[in-house]
């Protein structure tokens, strides 16, 4: 305490006084008025120091003495932050600007985040988790936004950054994102996306279709039976039989898209980007039904920022693409040109490490897509773990392996496990090294949740080690994020 209170001293004067016992985090220093702050890490906690005089300095709350307050870096205090320092504050970047998803499920990657993206083209969406990972983590949305600002002050990064509500389905949570700031909403639109229709004839699309209210049914036929339609040199033709099956597949979901956006979107005072999430289904979504979801969106008055179809092959968690890179080739340019056509981002789901076709969709989107992130940065976590602290890795991978099982709830991944190095026959030196194999990310890129939440007589059995091995390794942790996430940035040419 002493060392932080003659660190006040010297801030009042807007110096650094660096303390061997503190460390000192000097992109942070900013000035506010006649109010310093500068935020600092001691025994492993950060702070937030705060000197001088004025509003900011009255309204930031902590423990004062002669010299200024040393604040905790809590939620309160954020949104004082957020009040004085519009940097702090998420934003919308629109459709003409690339944009990267960085979902942090720790809550600690983001200054890595921001020192890999501030060299790049793309804008960080820093605040980005889906309400199952927050179930699963224990976490709310207020964190990721808490996180989001601390990090832009930590780094002294101005360059602007959003938050997400990410692959959200209930109005209750579209509803909460905007009360607390949110930049942007991803609407995981397919519980209303009927599954089955794969398994139907034409005659059995045909009988199905004829059940819709009458009015829908002229409504669709008119619009594209037999039409064809012209997209940036593509013509796209649909037959009576692709308005059955796309009518049936969609109608219901456009339903809720476009209610979505009349009752909370279209009524926002502020820019904010709206996302449409056509991905978590079972059926691939061709070019066709790409048309035919944004041409109802358009002819509806929906605008949307971006949209994630579902792509061919397979976008499995953690680990690159898996399909016919020809196919994808031939079906992102025309998704892509779908997308340019009506004036919005096309969106990548699951696009943590898909280096195959990185320089594919680098080459069709040119430079304006929106690509989501999240799991990956959660494995670079774990290969510093397994670097810094073997025997906490040891145990998280044999736990992790025993709830495998269980976490296949959530995520369709279909790794071998059977490829796994048993532990026993792997040197503490070579444990980082399971992070490059496809088995063991999945692995841990799915047990995340049980990870960080199993307790034993009310103690949490791994998390509080975990934390602090990353907080006493933090550049480390930085440094791999920056090689990884670096890695994609590059690869997509942003």
């Amino acid at each position: 305490m002493k060392a932080l209170n003659e660190m006040l001293v010297s801030l009042q004067n807007g110096e650094i006084v660096n303390k061997e016992t503190v460390k000192v985090y000097e992109r942070s220093l900013e000035k506010e008025g006649n109010t310093y702050i500068l935020m600092v890490k001691v025994d492993g906690v950060k702070k937030l120091l705060a000197a001088g005089e004025g509003s900011l300095f009255d309204d930031l709350i902590g423990e004062k003495d002669d010299a200024g307050k040393i604040c905790a870096l809590s939620h309160e205090n954020r949104l004082v932050l957020n009040r004085y320092l519009s940097y702090t504050k998420p934003q919308a970047f629109g459709t003409k600007t690339a944009t990267f998803g960085l979902g942090d499920r720790l809550g600690i990657a983001s200054p890595g985040h921001i020192k890999t993206i501030e060299n790049h083209q793309a804008k960080p969406i820093l605040a980005q988790q889906s309400i199952r990972e927050l179930t699963l983590t224990n976490r709310t949305l207020s964190d990721l936004i808490d996180a989001a600002t601390f990090a832009t002050i930590q780094e002294g990064y101005k360059g602007g950054y959003g938050a997400d509500g990410d692959h959200l389905k209930e109005e209750a949570d579209i509803q909460k994102v905007l009360e607390l700031g949110f930049s942007m909403l991803t609407l995981d639109c397919s519980d209303y996306i009927p599954t089955g229709l794969n398994e139907l004839d034409d005659d059995a699309l045909k009988e199905k279709f004829s059940h819709l209210d009458k009015t829908v049914q002229t409504h669709y036929t008119t619009n594209y039976a037999n039409k064809s339609f012209e997209v940036n040199g593509e013509i796209i033709t649909f037959s009576n039989e692709d308005v059955y099956r796309y009518a049936l597949e969609y109608h219901e979901a456009l339903k809720y898209m476009v209610y979505i956006y009349q009752t909370y979107i279209e009524k926002l005072d502020r820019p904010f980007d709206f996302e449409i999430s056509i991905d978590e289904t079972e059926t691939i979504t061709s070019p066709q039904a790409h048309f035919f979801v944004a041409n109802e969106l358009k002819n509806q008055g929906v605008s949307v920022t971006s949209l994630a179809p579902r792509f061919c092959g397979e976008f499995q968690k953690g680990i690159d693409y898996i399909g016919d890179l020809d196919q994808f080739e031939k079906e992102l340019s025309e998704h892509a040109r779908i997308a340019e056509h009506f004036g919005y981002k096309l969106s990548i789901h699951s696009g943590s490490d898909k280096f195959s076709v990185f320089p594919i969709i680098a080459k069709y989107t040119k430079g304006v897509v929106h690509v989501k992130t999240a799991g990956t940065n959660w494995l670079e976590a774990i290969r510093v773990i397994a670097d810094k602290n073997p025997d906490l890795y040891r145990r998280m991978h044999q736990f992790a392996l025993e709830r495998f099982d269980d976490a296949l709830a959530y995520y369709h991944i279909t790794p071998d496990l059977d490829s796994i190095a048993p532990l026993d026959e792997t040197p503490d030196e070579k444990l980082a090294a399971y992070m490059d194999k496809d088995a063991s990310r999945q692995l841990f890129h799915v047990t995340y949740g049980f990870i960080l939440t199993e307790e034993k007589d009310g103690k949490l059995i791994f998390t509080d080690e975990l934390y602090e091995t990353l907080t006493e390794h933090e550049d480390a942790y930085e440094s791999a994020l920056e090689q990884h996430i670096g890695k994609h940035l590059d690869l997509l040419s942003l």
